[in-house]
């Protein structure tokens, strides 16, 4: 899954390009005009909107960034109208505020919306899918896609069910560490980067990169493939993240809450992670 940001801190997009070609195959999104500019033209939203009071001449409720969705009730509503009165009321459209358009249930826009969208190089999509459970799917899976997101060095273990990720300096300990768990039953998610997204508010969810899924480094060994030693019940999928530990050096250790009486949190992308400090 494809997400672009800008800048540090900016909110991930993606192109309607990316959107058509990785969106669930269920959709069985197709273009049907204005494919050139696909790669231009970015969905920054999950939210979805329906062109109905826009085509009705309310163009000021249009929200840039959104997947336009037209369906049975928009296209009767065109349907109603003369050639003419088409034409005006699509010109009405500010296209360049407009991502995409996408026509459900696979029914056939007027021409003149297709010739509108093809002049002004606007993707107009087609699913077969009716408005309601396509709306569904393609909120979830802009949802996943545009989620805030950080990727951070260390490991990410499945310890009976909560997402615990291991932090430190290079060379600390943190794949050793992992591994010694991995072989007391507990689950690999991701090691040495660990790619960590806001999927819901107050929620993260860590994962690994596709390249370095189901592997580890350890210095002196090199890069085990755990699932091959220990089984596929070693590793594990994305996985919450529900507790940071950070492990330091005996002499580099400031302050170590032997007794672990003080709640300590650190934030990752806006939310409080539990945290603990091991020398």
């Amino acid at each position: 899954m494809t997400s672009t940001s800008k800048n540090p801190g900016e909110s991930p997009s993606v192109t309607v390009g990316a959107f058509v070609a990785n969106a669930p195959q269920s959709l069985r999104l197709g273009f049907i005009a204005g494919a050139r500019g696909a790669e231009t033209r970015y969905l920054r939203t999950p939210r979805i909107q329906k062109l109905g009071l826009a085509l009705a001449g309310f163009t000021h409720y249009l929200h840039e960034g959104r997947v336009q969705i037209i369906g049975q009730s928009e296209l009767q509503y065109l349907g109603q109208l003369s050639s003419d009165e088409r034409r005006e009321a699509i010109a009405r459209l500010e296209f360049e505020k407009i991502s995409c358009v996408l026509v459900t249930k696979g029914l056939t826009p007027p021409a003149e919306l297709v010739e509108a969208a093809e002049r002004a190089a606007l993707p107009l999509i087609q699913t077969p899918l009716v408005s309601s459970v396509a709306i569904t799917a393609v909120t979830e899976y802009l949802e996943e896609a545009l989620a805030p997101r950080e990727t951070r060095h260390g490991v990410l273990l499945d310890l009976y069910g909560l997402g615990v990720l291991i932090e430190g300096k290079s060379g600390v300990g943190k794949s050793e560490c992992a591994l010694d768990l991995i072989m007391r039953g507990h689950q690999l998610v991701a090691d040495d980067l660990v790619e960590v997204r806001l999927t819901r508010p107050g929620q993260l969810t860590g994962s690994t990169p596709d390249l370095l899924r189901e592997h580890m480094e350890i210095r002196g060994l090199g890069i085990l493939n755990i699932r091959e030693l220990f089984g596929v019940s070693a590793v594990s999928g994305p996985k919450q993240i529900g507790l940071n530990i950070k492990l330091e050096r005996w002499e580099e250790a400031s302050e170590v809450d032997r007794l672990g009486l003080e709640a300590r949190t650190v934030e990752i992308l806006g939310v409080a992670v539990p945290h603990f400090v091991l020398p």
